[in-house]
C-alpha cells in the first residue's frame, strides 16, 4: 500500500540516531529511500553516484570489496543486482540505527559473503591487516565528510588495505573551502604513492567522485 501511495504522495516515517539525528525512510515513486536532514543516504541519488564510479571499475578482476559507510546497503545492492557481483563483501558502519534499517527496511544483512562490522571506520582502516581489491569509501555525517577521513592517517591506513591490483573508490563531496583543501592534498597525496587518479566533479549534479588505481 505505501508503494502505491508513494507515486501520489511521500510516505515517511523518522528514526533517531546518535550519530545522524532524525533519519527519515521515505516511500517516493515507489522506492524507499534513506535520507538525513539535509542529504540522501541510501537507495536514491547517492546510489546513482556510486554506481556511476562502479562503472569505472573492472569488477571481473575483484575478489573482494571493502565498504566504509555502509548506510542502508544501497551500494550492497547495487553491486549484487546491477553488476552481478557475488564475491565477498565487508561493510563497517559506525552507526547500529542505521545496520537495523538496513536488516529491517531493505534486507540486508550479514550472510556468507557479506560481513558487517559495527565500528568506526577511521579506526577500522588503521587497524585492518587485510587487503581488498576495491575500497569503497562514504563517510558522510549529513552533508560532511569529516574531517578525520581526510587526515592522512586514515590514507595510510586505506593504502595498506589495498591490494597490490586494487583500486579505491572515494565518494569525497565537501562542502567548505578548508576541506575543499585538505582533498587536493588527499589526492596529491595518492599520486605520490603512484596511483592513476581519475575525479569526477558534479556527479549527478552533486558530488565529486575520486577513484585510484595503482599503476
Amino acid at each position: 500500500m505505501k508503494r502505491l501511495l508513494s507515486y501520489i504522495y511521500p510516505v515517511s516515517k523518522t528514526i533517531s540516531s546518535q550519530y545522524n539525528g532524525d533519519l527519515e525512510i521515505t516511500w517516493y515513486n515507489g522506492k524507499k529511500h534513506l535520507n538525513s536532514k539535509n542529504a540522501n543516504y541510501s537507495y536514491g541519488s547517492l546510489q546513482r553516484i556510486l554506481k556511476f564510479g562502479l562503472k569505472k571499475i573492472e569488477l571481473s578482476k575483484v575478489d573482494s570489496i571493502l565498504v566504509l559507510g555502509m548506510g542502508g546497503g544501497s551500494v550492497i545492492e547495487t553491486l549484487r543486482q546491477d553488476f552481478n557481483y557475488n564475491s565477498k563483501i565487508t561493510a563497517v558502519e559506525i552507526d547500529q540505527v542505521i545496520i537495523d534499517i538496513a536488516k529491517t527496511e531493505y534486507g540486508i544483512s550479514e550472510n556468507d559473503n557479506l560481513k558487517i562490522y559495527c565500528t568506526d571506520a577511521y579506526d577500522f582502516a588503521l587497524q585492518n591487516t587485510v587487503r581488498y581489491d576495491l575500497i569503497i569509501i562514504d563517510l558522510f555525517i549529513d552533508l560532511n565528510v569529516p574531517d578525520k577521513f581526510l587526515s592522512l592517517d586514515f590514507w595510510d591506513g586505506i593504502i595498506r588495505s589495498k591490494s597490490s591490483r586494487g583500486s579505491i573508490l572515494f565518494n569525497a563531496s565537501v562542502g567548505s573551502q578548508t576541506s575543499s583543501s585538505k582533498l587536493d592534498h588527499v589526492i596529491s597525496y595518492l599520486r605520490s604513492k603512484v596511483y592513476d587518479i581519475s575525479v569526477f566533479d558534479n556527479v549527478n549534479n552533486t558530488n565529486t567522485i575520486v577513484i585510484a588505481k595503482g599503476l
